[in-house]
């Protein structure tokens, strides 16, 4: 299949010419995290003309001008995940969350199409076909279902491989603006993490398939894992150290039972080096989070190890780790999607890893109970085992006082005795 380049031609205008397309009432859907067409979202949100616009998006690194007060009226953010810029927003009632597996998104984009996708592509190839880079995940599907397609085509998004390309055909707009992709620092590791990733990188064997999300606590795992041979990765998303794995020839992809070979992910977030190395690279296998989430996916991948944070865990193994009280602080991402699949993985392993105490030591991630109007994210039924700075807690197939126990056992020396103590007054002699 080839292109017109006289179509592409007359396809191409400015960004506040293409975002005329969008109307009040709208449903307006954008690529995600470093993928946001941030020129396409600044244009959009200078009209001054549009009233009740919903922008629908799951991640952004950068500021988010329809979440400002001011915009009360001519636009309403919706999410599956609260992010920093975005958090205000939604906890202060201006925006709106929807609660929903991310694995599943892509179907709620196709069951009700949004009316204009703003997306961020890489230039056409001969052949006309734009690569969406590093955020494919639900991306994929809005530009299928959407009524108007307008795309920003930047010569600094990487091609990457997989299933991940829209033709110059089925995009109605095209804004061509060049511009570095955000960027990730690296995370501060510190003793905790260190220790935290010490502890899971123990759980992990060689020709394990990991899911890894981003943060101090992933990078810090991946730190103890040059020594391991032939691991994989399905992961709906990775940085920058999973590259220096692969470059040591650590991870392979070898033993993976399905997609042998291939790094299969939904996304991708990290520095110049990241992006630079995912380009034109048929190792890295990029595909919609339908796909890469799908927990029957996930479980034909023998040996797949999912690493996922928390805010919180309480005695009975019931794990939050999206509101803060009644206050949505992030969303599930794909926590379920992997904790599930990993579940049916033949030789699969799920890890919940965090620091035993929040709030600078003076509170426990590990509690009695969770407070009142607190989200459940991953049940106790799900839960395999815990990993804090002190230790792992083995959950699975273990009695309510045997997981408090082994959870007590990895909270805080300084809170031990009290949670203890807790735990006789709420439930009797369980310890």
């Amino acid at each position: 299949m080839s292109y017109d380049k006289a179509d592409y031609t007359r396809k191409c205008m400015t960004a506040e010419e293409a975002v005329l397309r969008v109307k009040s009432g709208d449903r307006v859907i954008t690529s995600q995290a470093a993928g946001v067409p941030t020129a396409l979202v600044n244009a959009l949100c200078e009209r001054k003309d549009l009233r009740d616009v919903e922008v629908f998006h799951v991640l952004t690194l950068e500021n988010a001008p329809y979440c400002a007060p001011e915009a009360v009226g001519s636009f309403r953010f919706n999410t599956i995940f609260a992010s920093a810029t975005t958090r205000a927003a939604v906890q202060e009632g201006r925006a709106d969350f929807t609660a929903s597996f991310f694995y599943k998104l892509p179907d709620l984009v196709r069951e009700r199409p949004f009316d204009v996708a703003l997306v961020q592509v890489s230039p056409p190839d001969r052949h006309g076909y734009c690569s969406l880079g590093v955020a494919v995940d639900y991306a994929l599907a809005a530009v299928h279902t959407a009524g108007t397609v307008i795309a920003q085509i930047n010569d600094q998004m990487p091609r990457t491989l997989g299933d991940c390309f829209i033709h110059v055909s089925e995009i109605d707009c095209i804004v061509e603006h060049s511009a570095p992709l955000p960027e990730l620092p690296p995370a501060r590791i510190g003793p905790v993490e260190e220790a935290i990733g010490r502890h899971c990188a123990s759980l992990i064997r060689d020709g394990d398939t990991l899911q890894l999300g981003i943060g101090a606590i992933p990078d810090a795992v991946l730190l103890f894992l040059k020594d391991k041979k032939d691991l994989g990765i399905h992961s709906e998303m990775i940085s920058d150290g999973v590259v220096e794995l692969i470059e040591k020839g650590v991870v392979t992809c070898r033993k993976k039972s399905l997609d042998p070979g291939k790094c299969v992910v939904a996304f991708l977030i990290g520095s110049r080096r990241l992006y630079d190395f995912v380009d034109d690279n048929p190792f890295i296998e990029m595909r919609p989070v339908d796909y890469v989430n799908d927990p029957n996916v996930i479980a034909r991948l023998d040996n797949m190890v999912s690493i996922n944070s928390c805010l919180q865990v309480d005695l009975l193994g019931q794990v939050c780790s999206e509101a803060v009280g009644t206050k949505q602080f992030s969303g599930v991402g794909g926590q379920v999607d992997f904790i599930r699949g990993a579940a049916m993985s033949r030789g699969g392993r799920a890890i919940i890893a965090m620091p035993s105490t929040a709030a600078k030591g003076t509170l426990s991630r590990i509690v009695v109970q969770h407070g009142a109007g607190a989200v459940i994210t991953t049940s106790r039924n799900d839960v395999d085992t815990v990993v804090t700075e002190y230790g792992i807690a083995q959950l699975r197939g273990k009695t309510l006082r045997e997981r408090a126990q082994s959870l007590i056992a990895i909270a805080h020396p300084d809170f031990r005795e009290e949670l203890k103590a807790q735990c006789r007054a709420q439930f009797g002699e369980l310890l």
